[in-house]
């Protein structure tokens, strides 16, 4: 359910075998992108030339790590392919078993690998058995999509991102680290976890998302803002962010650091690390007769600067 008015100011699952054409021999050379990964198939039959490529897979085409199966004719296949094919080798149609490939799972402890995200800047390399570990938490791992109210499967780095909220979400950009937020509603009775809203801010040479919706606190309808930073948790600490929101000679301040979109929006709504207006006080601050919501949130965005006379932290507000 959307707001009626709302102004700024400022997986490969069941997959058949007879449509899988691959061979430990063969290799494919894969482009990557912020959001897709595009194999492009090579038309001319090449031995592989590396033991990393007879550890890949010839399914996902991921590296393959214990248990590494194999079929009576001695294709492999990572354990996770072995499932989606149906116990049934893609390569030559036998059925797989549950024979290990002990061999290559030997050779495997041999190896360093770079990690699978030096395209997009990592420069690491790990032993074969340490490289899943580090990716999982490698800053230079692509981003999710931090939209709101829909399952966006989309990943990519921030411009791509940036890029791909404003082109396919028609999300509201806007630059400068002071915001005056406005939110109307002329059913505020009607609270349900799809109101939301998301728009974009360029500050100090970064990207914050801030976040305005309703939904259920147990059985009491609330609104909640909060800002997300577009970028790793640890540079998200450089940061501050107030929020204001009033009326009637009354109001609310939530003052707190932006959190990473690393964290999902969920998991920061359900946190509450955010700005909270329970709806009687909403429409207090909207004034009238309380039958329509009108709330303002204001709010600005400033970096933390270590002072070099004290040490301590200081505001650097942007102009």
């Amino acid at each position: 359910m959307e707001s009626d008015s709302i102004e700024c100011i400022s997986s490969l699952d069941g997959i058949d075998v007879n449509e899988i054409v691959h061979s430990q021999l063969f290799s494919s050379s894969k482009t990557p992108h912020n959001n897709n990964n595009n194999n492009k198939n090579n038309n001319s039959v090449r031995p592989a030339t590396s033991v990393h490529e007879l550890l890949e897979c010839p399914v996902c085409t991921n590296s393959m790590y214990p248990p590494i199966h194999q079929c009576h004719n001695g294709h492999t296949i990572c354990s996770t392919c072995k499932e989606r094919v149906h116990n049934r080798c893609p390569t030559c149609r036998q059925e797989l078993g549950d024979i290990r490939c002990l061999a290559l799972e030997k050779v495997a402890e041999s190896l360093e690998l770079p990690c699978k995200y030096g395209s997009l800047g990592c420069p690491e390399i790990f032993p074969y058995y340490s490289k899943l570990k580090h990716e999982a938490m490698c800053n230079f791992r692509p981003y999710n999509c931090p939209y709101a109210g829909s399952e966006c499967s989309i990943v990519g780095d921030i411009p791509y991102l940036v890029a791909h909220l404003r082109d396919d979400h028609k999300v509201d950009m806007h630059s400068g680290c002071t915001f005056n937020h406005r939110y109307v509603k002329s059913n505020p009775r009607e609270v349900e976890n799809a109101t939301w809203m998301l728009t974009v801010f360029n500050c100090f040479g970064q990207y914050f998302c801030l976040h305005f919706e309703a939904f259920q606190l147990g059985v009491a309808p609330v609104y909640m803002a909060f800002l997300r930073f577009m970028g790793d948790e640890t540079d998200a600490r450089n940061y501050s962010y107030s929020l204001e929101v009033g009326g009637n000679g009354r109001k609310l301040i939530w003052e707190g650091t932006p959190r990473s979109i690393r964290d999902t929006h969920r998991k920061v709504r359900d946190s509450h690390d955010g700005l909270i207006i329970q709806r009687n006080m909403a429409l207090f601050f909207s004034g009238g007769d309380r039958k329509e919501l009108k709330l303002r949130v204001t709010g600005k965005i400033w970096k933390e600067q270590q002072n070099p006379d004290g040490g301590a932290c200081i505001p650097n507000l942007c102009s």
